[in-house]
């Protein structure tokens, strides 16, 4: 009798899913919205709680999401692979761009625990006294604050959308009690959105937090069982500094061979062996240049 291989990535499924009440109700009025957002951020808060959860990684793959979205809002063409190309590939001395820029805001954000220091850090642009003016613009229920406070920030400064957005979600972040911020609200708005005020604002604040807690749980899902197979597989790995590289596809949501603690030739080999063994995906379909991850 012959059996069917485990599969790592169905095998496990560890983590609670988001209730099909949740991902399938269709909201009808702003009080079910809310209800449902309330739902969302409640499940992906219990989520969050989880220490098998690769939580740099979950913030990192979904600051990329989130520059994204913010790139979009500008009216520029970069999509993923340009924004990773644009900030991974960079060498000494060379300059982001644009597009660079908005995401190396985001990804400085989720670096280190929301306070105002590490959000000067994201936004060199702003004062400190401007970032926490801010965040104190937002009062009520943790949604009601973020929409407040991006609403206060794009009244200030119209063009500013991702400094908006990263200070609405750190604002999020704080009235849930989470450590970091994690990039929410961009992804499930759109443009017209940002230009929108009090309870539309506030409105489409909800219903964005929904999509976006449903995707977060969906991703934090994949990514802890892709981390999980990654650490089991790495015994294999024979490669000096291999400990010091596997931690870096753990909390990065893409890594080039030359960033690696390792020679150029035992990176690319390295790498390669992973993407062998299931851990790591190449992702930008090139013959060189290449980056990789969970």
């Amino acid at each position: 009798m012959t059996f069917a291989r485990p599969d790592h990535i169905s095998d496990l499924d560890t983590l609670p899913r988001m209730p099909a009440w949740v991902t399938s109700a269709r909201a009808e009025t702003p009080e079910d919205v809310a209800f449902l957002s309330g739902a969302a951020l409640n499940h992906l808060h219990l989520v969050l709680g989880r220490e098998e959860v690769p939580h740099a990684l979950l913030r990192d793959r979904l600051a990329l999401r989130a520059a994204g979205a913010c790139v979009a809002f500008s009216g520029r063409p970069e999509r993923a692979g340009e924004l990773r190309d644009a900030v991974h590939l960079l060498r000494s001395g060379d300059l982001p761009g644009p597009a660079g820029e908005t995401y190396l805001a985001w990804r400085r954000a989720v670096e280190r625990p929301v306070s105002v220091k590490a959000l000067g850090r994201a936004l060199p642009t702003l004062e400190p006294g401007q970032i926490a003016t801010w965040l104190d613009a937002g009062r009520g229920a943790p949604v009601t604050q973020v929409a407040m406070v991006l609403e206060a920030v794009l009244t200030d400064a119209p063009r500013a959308d991702a400094p908006a957005l990263i200070l609405a979600d750190a604002a999020l972040a704080q009235a849930l009690g989470w450590d970091h911020l994690l990039p929410l609200l961009a992804a499930g708005l759109k443009r017209v959105d940002l230009r929108k005020h009090g309870d539309d604002l506030r409105l489409a604040c909800h219903r964005s937090l929904v999509s976006s807690a449903v995707d977060a749980v969906r991703q934090a899902a994949d990514l802890t069982r892709r981390a999980a197979h990654l650490k089991a597989v790495a015994p294999k790995l024979r490669a000096k500094g291999a400990g010091d590289a596997v931690e870096m596809f753990l909390t990065r949501d893409a890594v080039a061979p030359s960033a690696l603690p390792l020679p150029d030739r035992a990176a690319r080999r390295f790498c390669e062996r992973l993407v062998d063994l299931g851990a790591v995906r190449e992702l930008t379909g090139r013959d060189t240049f290449r980056l990789y991850g969970v």
